[in-house]
């Protein structure tokens, strides 16, 4: 396994809820990841861990194998892959996101 696999490795097995994104929660570099931060925000969850991958190559690339997806932003709940934007819309819409991050809808 490579480093930066070892490194996203242990980042999803050690946190809750993990976003990797294009740029931060605080200033998303893409309307996908901004969509993202805001599904996680609209389900009532305010601490995760988040990765920019624009600050990293190796990891934006890695993560797309690490999950076997092609496009980022990828949502992670309890080490477990849950999608990206499109999945986590659909999920919040059906009240599905809310119900695995431990909210009530």
């Amino acid at each position: 396994m490579s480093d930066a696999l070892q490194r996203i490795d242990q980042l999803v097995k050690s946190n809750e809820v993990v976003l990797f994104m294009k740029g931060t929660p605080q200033f998303p570099q893409c309307g996908f990841s901004g969509r993202a931060v805001q599904i996680l925000k609209a389900c009532g969850v305010a601490d995760y861990a988040s990765v920019n991958v624009l600050e990293d190559d190796e990891v934006r690339q890695a993560v797309k194998e690490y999950a076997d997806w092609p496009t980022i932003p990828q949502l992670y709940v309890r080490g477990e892959f849950v999608g990206g934007s499109d999945i986590m819309t659909e999920m919040y819409q059906s009240g599905e996101l809310a119900g695995l991050l431990g909210q009530p809808r």
